[in-house]
């Protein structure tokens, strides 16, 4: 006798924010501890600029691509960062002055501002594009794509996601110019960890704005 079919139970508020917690801790990892860890450990056994700010950004690409395989999509902001690290290496390698490659920071951030805001005239807000990451961590692929039908019927809801995606926007490209200061003002060896703690400041701000404006306008899942 065959068992009847089960239908699978949508994940509890204790599983969504596991999910959220390991999502979080593998992104911590692998864009700050590794990149800075590795930096400051490669000048402490007294290797140069240059090749201790190419080899951290080097060690996320064996990440990327398993992503990328794993899902079996590219991720739009991975691939985004990924062209920023090569253009930045490729630029520095022409110059050969490790400040244009800590400048390559700058350019991201810059870069990433700038198209964040122009994707506020598109169907596809960089925030409508981001969430996908997130709601689909914490409620799964359907969950996301019930999520995300409401862009089609609810102006609400696309006007929101559109104030969200200029705000990070804005928030991206003032970083870069703090970026570009920095660079060109401080020691060399200190603008790595001021450039860090400077975003961890400017990304606190932004993820205590963005909870709280998800939460009151009912785009939490």
């Amino acid at each position: 006798m065959a068992l009847p079919a089960t239908t699978p139970q949508p994940p509890g508020p204790a599983q969504k924010r596991a999910a959220l917690r390991k999502h979080t801790a593998r992104q911590v990892i692998l864009e700050l501890i590794l990149p800075i860890g590795a930096y400051y450990a490669l000048r402490g056994a007294g290797v140069n600029p240059w090749p201790a700010l190419v080899a951290p950004a080097l060690l996320t690409l064996p990440f990327l691509t398993y992503d990328a395989v794993r899902h079996r999509r590219v991720d739009a902001i991975a691939l985004f960062t990924l062209t920023m690290i090569v253009a930045g290496t490729v630029v520095s390698l022409v110059t050969g002055d490790p400040r244009t490659l800590l400048v390559r920071d700058s350019w991201l951030f810059g870069a990433l501002g700038l198209w964040t805001l122009g994707t506020l005239f598109t169907q596809r807000p960089l925030m409508r594009s981001f969430a996908r990451t997130i709601v689909t961590v914490k409620i799964g692929e359907a969950g996301y794509r019930q999520w995300d039908a409401r862009w089609d019927n609810d102006s609400r809801f696309r006007r929101q996601l559109r104030a969200l995606t200029a705000v990070w926007g804005t928030a991206f490209t003032v970083d870069a110019v703090i970026r570009v200061v920095f660079a060109y003002t401080l020691p060399l060896d200190a603008v790595p960890l001021a450039t860090t703690l400077q975003w961890l400041v400017v990304l606190a701000g932004l993820i205590t704005f963005h909870i709280v404006y998800v939460t009151r306008n009912g785009l939490k899942v």
